[in-house]
């Protein structure tokens, strides 16, 4: 909440790490090349990674993170939930990505209560050479400035296994690759429970294929209800719709706060 910023080193092992990336590879290989001056014209991008490389779903669930993530966010919101999955390959002689905040998505002001929690994941070795990740210390607490002192930026220089944790309030951007070789890594996001999220997770993994995660997994992408009453599914929890006979009629039920629910029983008379 100082820096806006955490490496946690080590927090896989580098054997995960190698698995995940045998995963991604072969995607990474078969994606053409992005469009635009935000995603990058020699960056490769590919998401909805939790069944195309299934080993991803431990980072997601990493018990660090998440504890980091839950204490960062949860004051302002009943749950958290998965905003993407994407890895990403930054080719040589990729220009620096212009400063950005990835909490711009969404068209409001924050006001310095954190709604986004970033976690990049290198596959290969991050150096300043090769296009780590650029950060600008302290920066979640001024007003966006694309004109800001690259000077005033750090690389988030990592090995495979460790994580950088960030806030989306922190202006960043991936560096300039002056090497002669790929920089790889994954980036898994969180935010408020109550906001859209970056990446359709239903459509990323429809309800055939949540049906094989774990069900930590399956509330995170959205199988859940946001107390109070937030993305329900005929009136239940979202997590019934993989149920083995999700048609089955059911009663509408409220899903409140305990505050909302106190006060719903005083204004009726009833004992708490």
């Amino acid at each position: 909440m100082r820096n806006g910023y955490v490496i946690l080193p080590e927090a896989i092992s580098h054997l995960k790490s190698r698995l995940i990336c045998a995963e991604v590879a072969p995607h990474l290989a078969a994606a053409p090349r992005c469009v635009g001056d935000f995603y990058g014209w020699k960056t490769t991008r590919v998401g909805g990674l939790l069944n195309k490389a299934p080993s991803t779903q431990d980072l997601v669930l990493h018990p660090d993170v998440l504890a980091i993530t839950r204490a960062a966010l949860q004051p302002s919101c009943d749950c958290i939930q998965l905003n993407l999955t994407q890895a990403i390959r930054v080719h040589p002689q990729e220009r620096a990505q212009a400063p950005h905040r990835d909490e711009e998505m969404w068209p409001h002001e924050p006001k310095l209560r954190p709604w986004l929690i970033n976690v990049m994941w290198p596959l290969t070795a991050f150096t300043k050479e090769n296009g780590a990740t650029r950060l600008w210390p302290g920066s979640h607490t001024d007003v966006l400035d694309r004109s800001i002192d690259p000077a005033r930026s750090i690389p988030a220089e990592m090995q495979p296994g460790d994580a950088l944790v960030f806030l989306g309030a922190l202006t960043h951007g991936a560096g300039e690759n002056r090497s002669n070789a790929p920089r790889d890594g994954i980036i898994v996001s969180y935010c408020l429970g109550w906001l859209k999220q970056y990446e359709n997770q239903f459509l990323a993994y429809p309800p055939a294929v949540a049906r094989s995660f774990p069900t930590p997994l399956q509330r995170l992408i959205g199988y859940q209800m946001h107390r109070p009453n937030l993305g329900g599914w005929e009136g239940q929890d979202p997590i019934q719709a993989l149920a083995t006979n999700p048609h089955t009629l059911c009663p509408h039920v409220d899903a409140l706060t305990p505050d909302i629910a106190r006060q719903l029983k005083a204004h009726y008379g009833e004992d708490a």
